[in-house]
């Protein structure tokens, strides 16, 4: 097997992108490394691939997602590539599955085709390998993902005020049996969702202890189960219910109709995204909506600002994050409360 851009840097014990910049002579590297590199390169007998070598021309950035099938994320790629083409880049997308393996392969495989930047928005389940990412010469940008302790560009979305929002919305239409289905606690965005409910329902004079918060994963089955066991109480079944992500809200309307409960009259229910799933399902769901558009153009921005000025020297990298504000958007799934 011929040795790849990938041995040469493992066994130089160097970044891909330090190996990069001594083969196309550019940036700060001392004369001490490049002869180490050099030095490697001749023992591997390294052939520099033409792909490396026209990589100023090809303006490639890798994104990591965590399920293409999810149509936020589907949507928020799709506001990235639109974004990434106007600055003249291509997009390549790996999606993971929640899967570490899977995260390492796809975060190897983008080294070795040295892209010039890369966007990750997976739950960081292979926290080292992105971790080590993160800490390499290659340009890197977070989104919807918030990591304090990395130094790193950050898009996010105020998961917490989003939260706030939705129990506000319930409360103000009356609703005191509220409850809130959610994903995994330990994503720091849900767990934000999660707690910007709670705050909202406290400030709105309910007892926390009388909120039912439940979780499950995003499988259709599995969320209509955990919904049917909340709805089978008639004497403490909420009237209302929040959801961390629009694809927890398709369970609740199945189970919903099991039991013969209308959506909203007698369940109101609000979602997290406004993917397009909020505008297709019956009836049209409630939800606290993500800028989509401007979280792929400000990803973008910073990523494209880095992989431009990296290489300027005596420059100092600055990382920045942006949070943007979720907004209510009121459609057809939640109404005034009517006693029985």
């Amino acid at each position: 097997m011929k040795p790849t851009i990938y041995d040469v840097a493992k066994k130089a014990n160097v970044s891909i992108s330090t190996v990069s910049k001594v083969l196309n002579d550019t940036g700060s590297i001392s004369d001490k490394t490049k002869k180490k590199i050099w030095d490697v390169i001749d023992e591997l007998r390294y052939q520099p691939s033409l792909v490396l070598s026209a990589k100023k021309a090809l303006k490639t950035i890798g994104v990591l997602i965590p399920d293409i099938s999810n149509p936020f994320m589907a949507e928020i790629t799709r506001a990235i590539e639109d974004s990434g083409r106007k600055h003249g880049f291509s997009v390549i997308i790996c999606s993971t599955d929640n899967d570490s393996t899977k995260e390492e392969e796809y975060i190897s495989m983008l080294k070795q085709k040295y892209v010039d930047g890369i966007i990750v928005a997976t739950g960081l389940r292979g926290s080292q390998a992105i971790r080590e990412l993160i800490e390499s010469d290659m340009p890197v940008a977070m989104l919807s993902r918030d990591v304090p302790y990395l130094p790193v560009h950050t898009v996010v979305v105020d998961d917490f005020q989003g939260g706030y929002d939705a129990a506000v919305h319930l409360t103000n239409l009356g609703h005191k049996k509220v409850a809130m289905i959610a994903e995994d606690i330990n994503i720091p965005s849900i767990k934000k969702r999660v707690d910007g409910f709670k705050e909202g329902i406290q400030i709105s004079g309910i007892a926390i202890d009388d909120l039912p918060i439940l979780y499950s994963s995003l499988n259709l089955n599995e969320c209509r189960k955990v919904c049917l066991e909340l709805l089978k109480d008639t004497e403490k079944r909420p009237t209302a219910i929040f959801v961390s992500t629009e694809m927890l809200a398709f369970g609740v309307l199945q189970a919903a109709r099991l039991l013969n409960l209308q959506v909203p009259t007698q369940l109101s229910l609000i979602g997290f995204d406004n993917s397009m799933l909020a505008k297709l399902s019956d009836p049209a769901l409630t939800t606290i909506a993500q800028p989509i558009e401007e979280m792929g153009a400000k990803v973008i921005d910073l990523l494209v600002d880095e992989i431009t000025n990296q290489n300027q020297d005596g420059r100092k990298k600055v990382t920045q994050r942006i949070t943007l504000s979720p907004y209510l958007i009121t459609r057809d799934s939640t109404s005034p409360y009517v006693k029985p």
